[in-house]
């Protein structure tokens, strides 16, 4: 029998809390990320609101590394992934580094835009600012694949190192490979997630142009939505095989139960009810459970018009009248969209919600749009005994990945 996989450590560095126990609090508390964005050129721009990290140290988080020096000199999105891996790693108890089973570990890391703020910065000082020559970490700032290579390196990881990238489903796709990994006998332990910093005039531009930038906040399923908030983070989770985790007398947080992958094949930019109903049955399927076993769903919900109610409806589709009947809320409306780190996020945030009984609310949802008709948690967090939940990351051009996670095992 293939072995179970159970999330033993979760680590976060996001808009509303730069630890677990930080953003749990303010996603029930229904706390608010979303502010003026501080970055170059930000009176070019249209929309100028986002959803930053403010106040993150790289050098205090990182202070306790001691292989992987060159992590100073790095670029900020592996210093997110570096940060909450730092703490997932800890949280797990695991013995680190790792020696004589370290072929037998993973770390996938998701990310849509990897180093690009770096580009930007090197961009500006060798062409505005007439600089004569680029940082010389320059490479290995631009690369997506640094990311996991620097944890790799600070916690020797000799197993399957990469970086994805399919937009905002980055995150879950790395966690669901980790899974698949896992379940098939080529690791024992998978360090998985996503990272982000797309705090950047050109990331802003690019969707500023396709339109799906919000200037007044992000607000799913309301009938006032008109766009979602770019945010930047990132999230780890360390997944193991039950026996691995048991062996070692591990604290298990929640066990990854299913994994959904579809694609649309249909359209690059609009989503698509088939590949997002197909996602979330495929991860119930892999989950081996009926559809009326769902008791919270963490949407995509990105606050786009059409996104919202194509995902509604594909709910509908799935889960019948049991869709009128589950707790289903996007946590979007309080840490923006991370794009690629956006489902490591949720992925964390409905862990919690198992652990702690607790839905976290869809905020800002004062009046919902009549067609997206299902119970969104508005406003306030509500407290509910979960057995099982679902995160939905659904992408560009319907890369879409459902996850469901269950309650501990007994």
């Amino acid at each position: 029998m293939s072995p179970r996989v159970v999330v033993t450590g979760m680590g976060v560095v996001t808009p509303i809390g730069q630890s677990v126990a930080e953003f749990w609090s303010a996603l029930q508390e229904g706390r608010c990320g979303i502010g003026p964005f501080e970055g170059a050129d930000s009176d070019k721009l249209d929309v100028r609101i986002v959803a930053q990290v403010n106040g993150f140290n790289h050098a205090a988080r990182l202070a306790g590394w001691q292989r992987d020096k060159s992590i100073a000199f790095s670029g900020r999105f592996c210093w997110l992934a570096a940060a909450a891996a730092d703490e997932a790693i800890k949280q797990s108890g695991i013995e680190t580094p790792f020696a004589a089973n370290a072929d037998r570990v993973a770390c996938i890391i998701g990310s849509a835009a990897g180093g690009q703020l770096a580009a930007e910065i090197a961009a500006r000082d060798r062409f505005i600012a007439g600089k004569r020559a680029v940082h010389p970490m320059l490479l290995p700032r631009l690369v997506a694949s640094s990311a996991p290579g620097h944890i790799g390196i600070e916690y020797g990881v000799k197993g399957p190192t990469y970086a994805i990238c399919s937009a905002g489903a980055s995150a879950a796709h790395a966690i669901g490979i980790g899974c698949d990994y896992i379940r098939n006998g080529l690791v024992d332990v998978a360090i998985v997630g996503g990272t982000e910093s797309t705090m950047t005039y050109s990331a802003l531009l690019a969707c500023q142009a396709m339109h799906i930038l919000s200037p007044d906040g992000c607000f799913p399923f309301a009938a006032k939505r008109n766009g979602t908030v770019l945010a930047e983070g990132a999230a780890v989770l360390i997944l193991e095989s039950d026996r691995h985790a048991g062996m070692r007398g591990a604290r298990i947080l929640a066990e990854l139960c299913g994994v959904g992958m579809a694609s649309g094949a249909h359209d690059m930019i609009n989503p698509d009810v088939e590949a997002a109903r197909e996602a979330m049955r495929r991860a119930l399927d892999d989950a081996k459970i009926a559809a009326g076993s769902i008791d919270y769903i963490n949407a995509h919900g990105a606050g786009t018009v059409r996104d919202d109610l194509e995902e509604t409806r594909a709910v509908k589709e799935v889960f019948g009248k049991h869709a009128y009947e589950l707790g289903m809320s996007s946590t979007k409306s309080m840490h923006g969209h991370a794009i690629g780190a956006a489902p490591a996020f949720e992925a964390v945030a409905c862990v919690k919600a198992i652990e702690a009984g607790v839905m976290p609310p869809t905020i800002g949802l004062d009046a919902a749009d009549p067609e997206c008709d299902l119970d969104y948690v508005p406003r306030a967090a509500r407290k509910k005994k979960l057995n099982y939940a679902m995160s939905n990351s659904f992408a560009l051009s319907a890369l879409n990945v459902s996850l469901v996670f269950g309650a501990a095992p007994a």
